[in-house]
C-alpha cells in the first residue's frame, strides 16, 4: 500500500443545527479520485463559518461505525464556538489513526450565546495521509 499525502474530503459544507457523518474509513471516496482508504491519518481540520451567527461547532470520531449521523459525548474530541466569517482549526500533534469503519462526524448546534446555529452554513476541510 502507498501512503498519499492529501486533503482527504472535498469541502464538506453543513448547514443548520444538525449532526453529520462526513468521513468513514473504508467507505467514504477520498478528494482527487485517490480511492476508499484502508487506514486514514488526520493531520487537521479547518472549520469556517460562512453563516451570520456565531455557530457551535464539535468533531467526534466514532470508532467502528459506518456513515451515520452520531454525536456521542464520550466520542467528542473538539468543541469551539466559531463566529461568523471566522475561520478556525483543529491540529492534532500526533495524526488521529482511523481503521476499518471508524468515522468522523461534525456537530453544530446553537451557542450559548450571539446566535441561534440555525442560518450557519461551516466548510470543513479534513487534511491528512491515506493508504490506498
Amino acid at each position: 500500500m502507498t501512503l498519499k499525502k492529501t486533503q482527504l474530503l472535498d469541502i464538506v459544507s453543513v448547514t443548520g443545527v444538525s449532526t453529520v457523518g462526513i468521513l468513514t474509513v473504508g467507505v467514504t471516496q477520498t478528494a482527487g479520485g485517490v480511492g476508499i482508504a484502508s487506514t486514514t491519518y488526520v493531520k487537521n481540520v479547518i472549520m469556517h463559518n460562512t453563516g451570520l451567527g456565531t455557530a457551535r461547532v464539535s468533531l467526534y470520531l466514532n470508532p467502528n461505525t459506518p456513515l451515520v449521523s452520531i454525536a456521542v459525548t464520550a466520542n467528542r474530541f473538539l468543541r469551539v464556538d466559531v463566529a461568523p466569517n471566522e475561520t478556525t482549526f483543529f491540529e492534532s500533534t500526533y495524526p488521529i489513526v482511523m481503521t476499518n469503519r471508524d468515522a468522523l462526524s461534525v456537530e453544530i448546534t446553537p451557542p450559548d450565546s450571539g446566535g441561534t446555529g440555525i442560518g450557519s452554513a461551516v466548510n470543513f476541510i479534513v487534511n491528512g495521509d491515506t493508504d490506498v
